[in-house]
């Protein structure tokens, strides 16, 4: 079996659930930034970029912030869950077992069941909102509690129905599916970027000469700072950065992520973590940010926060694709 395989996948018809990883079962470096970068550029990525916009935020505090709280991330994965991960070579749950007992492990199981059960909701209607730009029905903005029309109750019913299937049914085409996908997804997510700066160029007429003239458009045009929307939270730099920091705390401070280490040869592969914080908790944040800034720009009073015409207003077909297949593998 190839050592660079993915380190969720079988080895050897076990994943050793119950037992230290053999050493013959270690995984390279490779395997690891492939995994992260696809696990951490995901639909949400569409959701949460806007949300720096509609708190107010200013250039200077997303931008220093999401680096400085996404550098204290890796530092978590590496100092934290990689070096026991590698000592141990246990999951989580099974050294939760052996340390307090099979009862305090089911519920936890329960309890992380749950927390999954609304991270896969949100992906659906990630998903979901692509289907709202083809067939034109009402959808939900930052202040709806509840759907607002029965053509979004029957996209979000349909949409999950088929990932609930095909996950329960077809997981490894799935797996194939976010394998292939992942790096397609990286670079959609850089095209979204670069289409919002060019449209936000055109739109105001910026002459851009240096970076220096692109980050004075980022001061002025983008990242405003000032109040936020009605009913969201002023966001600060301090904000911004235990925002990314803490944004996946279950699985570096929480030690989830020692079921994905323990196969890891040196502990130090936890940095690899850094590939998914700074292409989709970085990068692909400040994309989504960009496009919904552009379109406030556009239309200040539509403050909705659709990832469907949010990628489609910027890339098109592929843009509404990438939004389903985000949505899709990662729930």
């Amino acid at each position: 079996m190839d050592k660079e395989q993915q380190p969720q996948q079988k080895q050897s018809g076990s994943e050793f659930e119950r037992e230290p990883v053999p050493q013959d079962k270690l995984l390279g470096f490779k395997s690891f930034v492939g995994m992260y970068a696809g696990e951490h550029t995901a639909g949400t990525e569409l959701m949460i970029g806007p949300l720096f916009v509609a708190a107010g935020v200013s250039a200077f505090d997303v931008v220093v912030g999401l680096i400085v709280g996404n550098l204290l991330a890796v530092a978590s994965w590496v100092i934290m869950c990689a070096p026991i991960a590698t000592r141990a070579r246990l999951t989580l749950y099974y050294q939760l077992e052996k340390i307090c007992g099979r009862q305090l492990v089911t519920l936890y199981n329960l309890a992380n069941g749950v927390m999954f059960c609304f991270l896969a909701g949100a992906m659906v209607t990630v998903s979901a909102t692509a289907l709202g730009v083809w067939f034109h029905f009402p959808m939900p903005g930052l202040d709806d509690l509840y759907p607002n029309s029965i053509g979004w109750v029957i996209a979000v019913f349909a949409v999950g129905t088929m990932i609930a299937v095909v996950a329960a049914y077809g997981y490894k085409v799935v797996s194939k599916v976010a394998n292939v996908a992942a790096p397609w997804m990286v670079l959609v997510f850089i095209a979204f970027g670069l289409i919002g700066l060019r449209q936000f160029i055109d739109a105001t007429g910026a002459q851009i000469a240096s970076l220096s003239d692109v980050w004075v458009l980022a001061k002025t045009k983008i990242w405003t700072g000032g109040n936020p929307q009605p009913g969201q939270v002023k966001f600060t730099f301090w904000h911004v950065m235990f925002f990314a920091w803490f944004c996946n705390m279950a699985m570096h401070i929480g030690m989830s992520d020692l079921s994905v280490l323990r196969f890891a040869k040196k502990s130090w592969y936890g940095v690899a973590s850094g590939t998914g914080m700074f292409l989709g908790h970085y990068l692909a944040w400040l994309a989504a940010s960009i496009l919904y800034a552009f379109q406030l720009h556009q239309e200040p009073g539509n403050t909705k926060v659709l990832p469907g015409p949010l990628a489609y207003q910027a890339a098109g077909l592929a843009g509404l694709i990438c939004v389903i297949i985000a949505g899709w593998t990662t729930a």
